[in-house]
């Protein structure tokens, strides 16, 4: 069992959002709920949960960042970039020939990416 449940992202209009990261990560399932009033994507059982920022919870670079485990860093990069997405940081080799970087999606929230490296 995935310890984590979900993870929220904030944005300034929900539904906007939920159709990029859906887009930016096609294997991702959209859950409707009624009433509809956030975006639910299930990615292999973790939701990421899309909501609109507020006054406690703004969007932005700002704390956490969740790294998705990607097969091709080069690839995803460009992909994301192409969706409107801007590198942020890196990429970077770390141990075991892992590669990570961070883009930030066009609200500026930071989406970590790693690509394990070919010997695991």
């Amino acid at each position: 069992m995935n310890p984590i449940i979900s993870v929220l992202i904030h944005v300034p209009d929900w539904r906007a959002a939920t159709a990029w990261y859906a887009a930016a990560f096609p294997l991702a399932t959209r859950v409707h709920h009624d009433p509809d009033d956030f975006g639910h994507l299930d990615v292999e059982g973790v939701a990421i949960e899309i909501v609109d920022a507020d006054d406690k919870v703004a969007c932005g670079a700002a704390g956490s960042v969740v790294y998705w485990r990607i097969e091709n860093l080069q690839q995803t990069v460009q992909h994301l970039e192409d969706l409107g997405a801007a590198l942020y940081r890196g990429p970077m080799e770390i141990e075991d020939g892992d590669w990570i970087c961070q883009v930030r999606d066009p609200w500026g929230n930071c989406i970590g990416l790693r690509q394990v490296g070919l010997d695991k």
